[in-house]
């Protein structure tokens, strides 16, 4: 072999480098995390920083390293044709198709590709510098391709830069949580509370409200010791007060102010002005978002608020304590009542309590029962059965065979749930 097809060779050798090395940028790059990369950008990584200005402008960046793929493959391909032309005449190029062909999509493609999907964001921060000059470099050819295969794209009706995603950013990050639980990277603990901060702005008040038939309330005309010891002995620390009828609400009342008062009388509850010691009441919406309440809890620097509906009725309360519990789940102290309202059957069943939230059992369950239409266990199967039922009826739907235990009046109070086996699909 002379001089000349030593210098070929290694120049074929280079392009192919060259190749593997767009090939692997275009894949590390399109596959990398902008989050990883927007994080370690705020912690000082230059490269980050030009990974995200890179991502930013996709559109100039695919074309540049798509440019340079196909000038490096194609010199490639051109040098080996003719070296193999010289030495084997015609026949040459059958025998460079067949080995260039190899060589790209063996050490040019898929090699370099399967490196970057392994490790996208440790290649893109690597590549980013050089890739970055090339970009630059090839920037106002690559102004009028740009231009072109828009022009191109209007003619099948895709405009490029418009919003045309299928899903929303919150329903993305969902299913990326989703996505590592099921690989196992994140628990299930993890998951349900980010699945409950993105909750937060579709919940109304209503949603997560203690309904007021599981509310405790004191007839403030009582006399002021029975008052004090109803108070004493309630499981919780803010007790609303209401005059003439359960309607009429006048203050609430706090524990705390109320041991103050009666240490201030030395303990004779008959002399404590209960009146005196009631905090106004505020009312809220029922259809107030949860995250809104959130915020509002904070103004006010007050964890309790009762909920009315739109004709100024009470329809319940909600705490502070409530919304936090959408995301962490269930907060319990020594001084809670023990109503966990799920009880697991050796069948695989689950009894549960009429009055636990369908979004409750969920999290509890890791099932998926829709709770769009009804807030409770009870309350989705009337929904469903579009009647109350009876004890003993039984009914299936979304994948689950419900039958009613108890009844009080027109209320359900306890329900056997028992997950059906899922039925093959058939082609």
């Amino acid at each position: 072999m002379t001089a000349n097809d030593w210098i070929s060779i290694v120049v074929v050798l280079f392009c192919l480098v060259l190749s593997g090395f767009f090939s692997g940028s275009e894949t590390a790059l399109t596959a990398s995390s902008r989050s990883s990369m927007a994080r370690l950008e705020k912690h000082g990584n230059r490269r980050a920083g030009v990974v995200t200005r890179l991502l930013g402008q996709r559109e100039r960046l695919l074309g540049a390293l798509l440019l340079g793929n196909n000038l490096v493959n194609i010199a490639a391909s051109s040098l080996a044709t003719g070296l193999l032309l010289t030495w084997f005449g015609n026949a040459g190029m059958v025998y460079a198709t067949v080995v260039m062909t190899a060589l790209v999509v063996v050490f040019a493609e898929v090699l370099p590709k399967t490196a970057a999907i392994n490790a996208p964001d440790r290649i893109a921060l690597a590549v980013a510098t050089p890739v970055g000059w090339f970009v630059k470099l090839f920037g106002p050819v690559l102004m009028w391709v740009e231009a072109l295969v828009r022009w191109l794209l209007t003619f099948v009706g895709i405009r490029v830069g418009e919003d045309q995603a299928i899903l929303s950013a919150r329903e993305e990050l969902r299913g990326a949580v989703d996505l590592f639980h099921r690989e196992g990277g994140v628990e299930k603990v993890d998951r349900d509370m980010f699945g409950g901060i993105l909750d937060l702005r579709e919940l109304a008040v209503s949603d997560v409200m203690i309904h007021r038939t599981n509310m405790i309330m004191l007839d403030a005309n009582e006399k002021p010791a029975d008052i004090v010891n109803a108070v004493i002995a309630a499981p919780v620390t803010r007790i609303p007060l209401w005059r003439d009828n359960p309607e009429n609400i006048v203050g609430i009342l706090h524990v705390k102010d109320l041991l103050r008062a009666l240490h201030a009388v030395d303990g004779d509850a008959a002399k404590v002005d209960i009146a005196a010691l009631m905090a106004p009441p505020w009312f809220v919406p029922e259809t107030r978002p949860v995250s809104e309440q959130l915020k509002a809890f904070r103004r006010r620097k007050t964890p309790f608020a009762l909920v009315v509906d739109e004709y100024g009725e009470v329809e319940g309360l909600v705490t502070l304590e409530d919304i936090l519990e959408e995301i962490v789940g269930d907060i319990t102290d020594e001084h809670d009542v023990a109503m966990p309202g799920v009880r697991k059957q050796p069948d695989g069943s689950v009894n549960v309590d009429g009055a636990v939230s369908v979004r409750d059992l969920n999290r509890v369950m890791d099932w998926h029962l829709p709770d769009e239409e009804a807030t409770t266990v009870a309350g989705l199967v009337i929904h469903e059965a579009q009647s109350i039922p009876e004890v003993g009826q039984s009914f299936t739907f979304h994948g689950f065979r419900f039958r009613v235990l108890r009844r009080a009046r027109n209320r359900i109070t306890a329900l056997r749930i028992q997950p059906l086996p899922r039925q093959p699909k058939t082609a």
